[in-house]
């Protein structure tokens, strides 16, 4: 499978993108309200350039499944568009979730695409530790990111029938209650993926 060159730049600048995100998380001068006010839009623009990734996935440009790409993808989606920018002033946009949901996309994107980025110019050998990295620091932040997109959502149901209809609330209640097996599968796929990577890591034994 031959990668597109231009692949290395879009992993290396989504993994800057995410960096300034982090930037914002842990640095910004305003508490809640004005953080979510103030970066939500740009969070917005970064996140939904993952749409390449689901694109990537559909042509073979990357090995990643379609199916469990998409699903990433158009949870995120949901949050960014149908909640901060469908429902700017739903109560879980100044919740602590906010925060804790920037800080686990931004931190897991950082390590990811720079894996991609490295993987690509190395011709399939990245850093050791960077590969350590993708593979381990997921079993906290995949969790937190998870709980954080679920926080937003029922803490804005609320809010979507008010301000969209009871359809839009019903359908927040129906995509809730798809995190549980969705979680369940995503995280075992990951840890397969994590299982045969760091696999290769070890140290051979001598015979």
């Amino acid at each position: 499978m031959t990668t597109p060159a231009w692949l290395v730049s879009y992993n290396a600048l989504s993994s800057i993108a995410w960096f300034s995100v982090l930037v914002l998380a842990t640095s910004y001068p305003e508490a809640q309200p004005q953080f979510f006010q103030d970066t939500q839009a740009y969070v917005r623009l970064v996140q939904t350039f993952a749409i390449v990734e689901v694109y990537n996935s559909l042509v073979g440009n990357v090995r990643s499944p379609v199916f469990t790409t998409a699903v990433q993808v158009a949870s995120r989606l949901l949050v960014v568009w149908g909640v901060f920018y469908v429902l700017p002033n739903s109560p879980a946009n100044t919740h602590w979730a906010y925060i804790t949901l920037c800080l686990s996309w931004s931190i897991t994107e950082i390590i990811r695409y720079g894996y991609y980025a490295l993987n690509i110019v190395t011709e399939g050998n990245p850093p050791k530790f960077l590969t350590w990295l993708r593979y381990n620091t997921f079993l906290v932040l995949y969790p937190t990111g998870v709980g954080s997109e679920v926080t937003i959502l029922f803490k804005s149901l609320d809010e979507a029938e008010r301000v969209v209809g009871a359809w839009y609330k019903y359908l927040f209640i129906a995509i809730l209650a798809t995190y549980i097996p969705g979680f369940y599968m995503l995280f075992s796929y990951m840890l397969k993926q994590r299982g045969k990577t760091l696999k290769k890591l070890s140290p051979k034994k001598e015979k």
